[in-house]
């Protein structure tokens, strides 16, 4: 079982996420053996595990650390993070995810969907056994909810011309920021950090994951397949409006709705009119600097945490996964 090469400059996080997909993989139990050899293999498509890399190195916060019960829930939010995944490529009819061919294009919308049930199921059943107090599984439940929610607002938006940066930061709050600050929040509640240290590790999970989405939104219009694992503008495609073509809708209005009113799939002639309209309102530029923004945000919570050798861990891996360029 191999993880992603990013872990390699850090041997304890490597050592202890190999631990969480063997949690993961053990509580995947299903009669039929062909559906339990798919989904293991789902959960091990070659993701970064940042999710669960945040909550192991938040859990060294508080006085009490405990490594298999940090392992533990590592894996609950990882496999949360992959269910709504599998769910979000039925949404979006996404025929590749990290260059593989996504569950539901393999099998069917209906395997997919009772696949990604099945995951959630999974998240719950470790919470259940490892989660300190019920108290905590209801807020991560609570947590849950906000993150569907973010899916549905994003569904619901599909093809409707982008409104504002506000609504834009409002939806990827839920979809994405979300899951990031339950991630930190959960590491530090589970060792006994005090309030004052779990609300800067919510805050902190919650700018690094708004810091994220934006660069992941940027690298649709920059980024290309080899590298992506998915064709480049193919949110555009789907209808999802992101941060830098809000910025050309605010600058050109008529001149981007008139493409985005023709039908899809669009030509690559109004991929580059739609390029430059971005190009000229400098919209990649603009959302670069709102994610620096966030990025420094998270950078001051972080400094409000207690020392150790995990906040430097932190401090690394925040820098080098909002700085990338895949």
């Amino acid at each position: 079982m191999e993880i992603h090469p990013i872990w390699h400059d850090y041997p304890k996080l490597n050592k202890h996420l190999l631990k969480v997909n063997q949690v993961i993989d053990t509580h995947i139990r299903i009669k039929d053996k062909k559906i339990q050899v798919i989904l293991k293999e789902t959960m091990n498509a070659g993701g970064k595990l940042l999710r669960p890399a945040y909550a192991l190195l938040c859990s060294e916060i508080g006085p009490d650390y405990d490594q298999d019960k940090a392992i533990a829930i590592a894996a609950a939010l990882e496999t949360l993070h992959i269910a709504t995944l599998v769910h979000d490529d039925v949404i979006d009819q996404a025929d590749s995810r990290r260059g593989k061919a996504t569950l539901h294009r393999l099998h069917d919308n209906k395997f997919a969907i009772y696949a990604g049930d099945y995951l959630f199921s999974v998240c719950f059943s470790i919470l259940s056994k490892y989660s300190s107090s019920l108290s905590h599984v209801a807020y991560n439940s609570r947590s849950m909810e906000k993150i569907l929610i973010g899916e549905l607002d994003q569904l619901h938006s599909r093809f409707q011309p982008p409104k504002s940066v506000k609504s834009y930061l409002s939806r990827i709050s839920g979809k994405t920021a979300q899951l990031f600050a339950l991630s930190c929040y959960a590491g530090a509640v589970e060792s006994h950090a005090g309030q004052q240290e779990i609300r800067h590790a919510w805050n902190m999970g919650h700018y690094i994951g708004m810091a994220f989405q934006i660069i992941d939104d940027i690298l649709d219009y920059q980024g290309d397949m080899e590298e992506m694992g998915k064709p480049v503008m193919a949110d555009v495609q789907q209808g999802i409006y992101t941060l830098p073509l809000i910025y050309a809708m605010l600058n050109e209005p008529e001149k981007t709705s008139a493409i985005l009113a023709k039908e899809r799939p669009f030509s690559d002639q109004d991929l580059t009119q739609l390029t430059m309209i971005i190009s000229q309102a400098k919209g990649v530029e603009k959302a670069k600097r709102l994610a620096e923004r966030y990025t420094s945000k998270a950078l001051q919570q972080l400094d409000k945490l207690p020392d150790g050798n995990y906040k430097d861990t932190l401090r690394q891996l925040t820098l080098q996964i909002l700085k990338r360029t895949t």
